[in-house]
């Protein structure tokens, strides 16, 4: 049987510090037995279990009213099939350590988002994506995944075996069960050539076809305020021929994205009526610059600024109209907005919860500094986001219910069917699952 952590470690707090748990007991299995062993501990007793990642959701997703299942002690023994390019890790290890592993082998993931702390399936249970036109979020590139069901049961599951459960499991929210291991699918390593550089709004809105079109990876950051953006595109080339030196990387992602930006969203929180001075100022303070590196490291930054974020997949036609209205409603919130907004791009794929399925879709994410207002600024854009046919980010604040989220998703009742099947004491249950899928 797993052990069980001391009573001072059954307090939980997420990465952002608004989502906080007390759990009846904290669990760390270390082989897929004693998981199953856990779960009908759990069943036999009326309990709950929730297992948690590195907490990078902001969201209540991981707050767990009963038994809390930590999985990075898992004793499950990383497999790199090179000839095939495929990986099996335990499911609590990191995009980092990922990223680390499949470097060793000359290999990598086709895409990333730009946070790497998550763990593997945290990242694909909510729905985590990077950019680019061509590309799924990070569930597109899982090829086969061990899910231990409500009931104990050990599914292993593929677009062969159990493709139902398949495709419902790589984005669930751990609503069908516990991930043990994933396997995914990668890429021969790769170079990327970045290419950043501040832009006009509504010229990049103008050219954005053709943009997304002519590069793999695009994303965007607006500046509210004003009428500029940070534009940011990745692309693959053969060589690293033009590496970011230490001094710029140091100045521009450290100091200035980091430490310097904190200082000013320190004050702006202080004295909010500086808020679009200071847009203003960080928004010609970000030169352009161009620069190739390993795809991982191209792809992930540090984000030492603590943030609370809103993020909505909509059809890709409607993101002038959305952006037009995310306009309008900064400008007449009666307080400020200190973050930039980010716009990114993903395919269509056929995940049953997947922020895409079904359709190419651009995300839009509002951010607001950690003490400073953000619920009627999220709140406003949701409802715009809502009426265009978006869908919510799983993991990112949003205030939708199972009511309200059914319509968004064409398979959304074959998922509450095989969630009843695979769980059908609601063992795996929280609160929030219960507003969002019952």
């Amino acid at each position: 049987m797993a052990g069980t952590a001391p009573a001072d470690a059954t307090a939980w707090s997420n990465w952002a510090g608004n989502q906080h748990a007390v759990a009846t007991a904290v669990l760390r299995p270390s082989s897929v037995a004693e998981v199953v062993a856990e779960v009908r501990s759990a069943a036999e007793a009326g309990e709950r279990i929730r297992p948690v990642g590195s907490g990078h959701s902001f969201t209540p997703v991981a707050v767990s009213d009963g038994r809390r299942m930590d999985l990075t002690r898992l004793a499950i023994d990383a497999q790199v099939d090179v000839d095939r390019r495929l990986v099996t890790v335990p499911s609590g290890m990191t995009l980092r350590q990922l990223n680390v592993l499949l470097a060793s082998h000359h290999l990598a993931l086709p895409n990333l988002g730009d946070i790497d702390a998550q763990t593997v399936a945290g990242a694909i249970s909510t729905g985590t994506h990077g950019t680019g036109a061509a590309h799924g979020g990070l569930a597109t590139f899982v090829e086969a995944l061990t899910l231990v069901t409500g009931t104990g049961e050990v599914l292993r599951c593929s677009t062969v075996e159990h493709p139902d459960v398949f495709d419902a499991a790589r984005v669930s929210l751990g609503a069908l069960g516990i991930l043990v291991d994933v396997t995914l699918r990668c890429v021969d390593a790769f170079v990327l050539r970045a290419h950043e550089r501040p832009a006009a709004l509504d010229t990049v809105l103008a050219d954005l076809p053709d943009l997304v079109a002519a590069h793999d990876h695009v994303e965007f950051f607006w500046f509210p305020y004003t009428d500029r953006v940070q534009l940011k595109s990745n692309d693959r080339v053969a060589a690293d021929d033009a590496p970011l030196p230490r001094w710029r990387s140091w100045l521009d992602d450290d100091f200035l994205a980091n430490t310097v930006f904190a200082g000013a969203c320190r004050l702006g929180r202080a004295v909010p009526a500086l808020a679009p001075r200071i847009s203003a100022v960080s928004a010609r303070a970000l030169s352009e610059r161009v620069y190739t590196g390993r795809s991982d490291a191209v792809f992930c930054s540090p984000r030492r600024v603590r943030f609370l974020e809103m993020e909505y997949a909509l059809p890709r036609d409607t993101l002038p109209e959305a952006l037009d209205a995310l306009r309008r409603i900064i400008d007449r919130l009666p307080f400020k907005v200190l973050f930039p907004v980010e716009v990114r791009f993903t395919a269509a794929d056929q995940i049953w919860l997947s922020h895409s399925y079904g359709r190419d879709s651009a995300y839009v994410a509002l951010h607001q500094y950690i003490g400073m207002p953000y619920e009627p600024y999220f709140r406003a854009f949701e409802e715009v986001a809502t009426e265009l046919g978006g869908r919510p980010h799983w993991g990112k604040l949003h205030w939708r219910d199972a009511a309200s989220l059914a319509p968004a998703y064409p398979r959304w009742h074959d998922f509450h069917t095989l969630r009843t099947r695979l769980d059908p004491h609601s063992v795996l249950t929280t609160p929030h699952l219960s507003h969002l899928l019952t």
